[in-house]
């Protein structure tokens, strides 16, 4: 029999047993609203501490520097929005490659809203962009 090597990691990566695993048994076993004061959502607080812990190790960030979001789109908007937003005093312009996810242009989309402008960045034959 043979073992199946999945290559379309761009949409979406399968999930590793022991992810898997650690997500049941979270499921099962925290299901309290981690921002309640009473002893079963402190510890669902102690249980996203610890996860944010592990996660800041990994990467060599600070704990408070990872934030948890729902999903990839979510993310890129924080990213992008929150970084744009946040130095906005140094100029309202913002440059994305145009082969970009849809969630990326999505994000610049918004920030045209609030006043931004933005360049789109052409890419060559093999999907890179001129730095």
């Amino acid at each position: 029999m043979t073992e199946t090597v999945y290559l379309d990691h761009n949409a979406s990566t399968p999930v590793r047993p022991e992810v898997a695993e650690a997500m049941q048994q979270a499921l099962r076993d925290l299901g309290a609203n981690p921002s309640s004061a009473h002893r079963d959502g402190q510890r669902v607080r102690a249980a996203v501490e610890r996860a944010r812990e592990q996660a800041a190790a990994l990467v060599n960030a600070k704990p408070d520097e990872v934030v948890f979001v729902s999903g990839g789109t979510e993310g890129d908007h924080l990213a992008i929005v929150g970084s744009a937003w946040a130095q906005r005093a140094s100029g309202k312009h913002v440059a994305a490659a145009a082969i970009e996810h849809h969630a990326v242009h999505g994000a610049v989309g918004l920030l045209e809203t609030m006043g931004f402008t933005h360049s789109s960045l052409p890419c060559d034959a093999n999907g890179m962009t001129s730095p």
